[in-house]
């Protein structure tokens, strides 16, 4: 029985540098190795795809969420056999986001970025209460970070809102930075208006 599930936002591109997939070979190991259930975009390719092999030679759970216009693609996982096929994805979203008890984001482009930014707003508004886990790999998201550096110093956000998400280098570091995450509940929606 699965006591723990995250979701994972990471990028399905082939042609990136081989740091990121080291980083997803990682989090996939680590994920495995603690009996975490990961649920994931379904892909085959990209750190998608190294996220789900790895997971599945070590023994792990993943199940891929994947809308059916991907799969006319030729893009879902064939190995993965808790495949999901959604109609869009709009439900996608939903479906990676039920009944998780975490986050984490891998380096990505806008469909992860978008995945990341609607979560932390939900948490923000008190709508998503679990930890937001940002691995920061070969110093990807600076200068997002920065931007959100920016949002709070010129107050579009508080202070505390910085305790929405925690970023980390190392995917080994996942776990750490999860069960330190600052906690967080629905009162939070007070917070909302900078």
């Amino acid at each position: 029985m699965i006591h723990f599930r995250v979701s994972v936002f990471c990028a399905s591109s082939t042609k990136v540098d081989k740091i990121y997939f080291e980083a997803a070979r990682k989090l996939g190991l680590v994920l495995a190795e603690h009996d975490i259930a990961a649920n994931y975009g379904g892909g085959e390719v990209g750190l998608m795809g190294t996220l789900a092999d790895t997971m599945m030679k070590a023994g792990g759970s993943i199940r891929g969420i994947i809308p059916q216009f991907m799969v006319d693609q030729g893009w879902s996982h064939p190995d993965v056999k808790d495949m999901l096929i959604v109609k869009d994805m709009h439900e996608r979203k939903k479906r990676l986001t039920e009944n998780i008890d975490a986050f984490i984001t891998l380096p990505g482009g806008v469909g992860t970025l978008e995945e990341l930014l609607e979560m932390m707003t939900h948490k923000q508004l008190g709508q998503v209460l679990v930890p937001i886990i940002i691995i920061n790999t070969n110093h990807f998201f600076d200068p997002f970070l920065e931007m959100l550096e920016k949002m709070v110093a010129e107050q579009f956000m508080r202070d505390i809102h910085q305790d929405i998400w925690q970023v980390i280098e190392d995917p080994e570091d996942v776990l750490t930075a999860i069960r330190h995450s600052p906690a967080w509940d629905g009162t939070a929606i007070k917070y909302a208006p900078a």
